[in-house]
């Protein structure tokens, strides 16, 4: 019967021409998720985000609103918040197409691995998203929207206002990957737990350093709120390096 034919073996050689096949057609599909995605997230969703957005600012910041100097900064603007979007709605099927593209090449144990990896590092970056808007963002917005005396109002355009939130947004979600970077290096042998704890003086004063950085607002209680989660992370990134640095993929020399 067709729905009977047999499987091919997992472990059956491709040649390159296969490979490059395969991921032209991954690439075509993830292409189109992120295009029909992107199409759907024109309209209300995107308006809905900006509006998303200002709330922060609108709650800071009394009869906010923002402003466009040039003709096609608003709907070049909307494009982009539109795009990223659109890329958020198609990341199952993106990742899908990746895990189903390295996933013959990786053994059973590293498809244990993998899989819940992948998972686990969009959550973080997912959170590290919502720290950034609901903990960083407002105490920062605060700040620099406040001129001492009333010496100017805000002006501020959308466009330098989606840049700053989705830059300050990127940034934290990547820095709340640092637990499986660590982890990742101590699985392949380049760190370890011990190692890690021994830098942990420089890692208190780099996280303060950090935060100092990333959080305009110069008072000590936003830094130590910005600073404290990067630590969190930074011990758990140790947890999980004592967690897999039993069994290293390369032997330590």
């Amino acid at each position: 019967m067709a729905g009977n034919l047999p499987r091919q073996p997992e472990d059956k050689t491709m040649t390159i021409l296969e490979h490059l096949q395969e991921l032209r057609t991954r690439l075509m599909i993830s292409g189109g998720a992120l295009v029909i995605s992107t199409g759907l997230s024109f309209y209300p969703i995107t308006s809905w985000v900006l509006q998303w957005m200002k709330r922060p600012a609108e709650e800071r910041v009394e009869n906010f609103d923002l402003i466009f100097t040039q003709p096609l900064e608003y709907w070049t603007t909307f494009f982009r918040v539109s795009l990223l979007v659109g890329f958020a709605m198609a990341m199952p099927v993106i990742l899908w197409q990746l895990i189903g593209f390295v996933g013959p090449g990786l053994t059973r144990n590293e498809k244990k691995w993998a899989y819940p990896i992948v998972i686990l590092a969009s959550g973080m970056f997912v959170l590290g998203c919502a720290f950034a808007y609901y903990i960083e963002l407002p105490p920062a917005l605060g700040f620099l929207f406040s001129t001492p005396g009333d010496v100017a109002e805000p002006l501020i355009s959308v466009k330098a206002y989606v840049d700053f939130i989705t830059r300050l947004m990127l940034v934290t979600g990547l820095a709340f990957e640092t637990p499986l970077v660590i982890m990742g290096l101590a699985k392949v042998g380049v760190i370890t737990s011990k190692r890690l704890w021994g830098w942990k003086r420089y890692v208190i004063v780099a996280a303060f350093v950090i935060a100092a950085i990333i959080t305009p607002s110069p008072d000590p209680v936003t830094q130590t709120i910005v600073a404290v989660p990067m630590l969190i992370l930074f011990g758990l990134g140790m947890v999980l390096a004592r967690m897999v640095e039993s069994t290293p993929l390369i032997p330590r020399a």
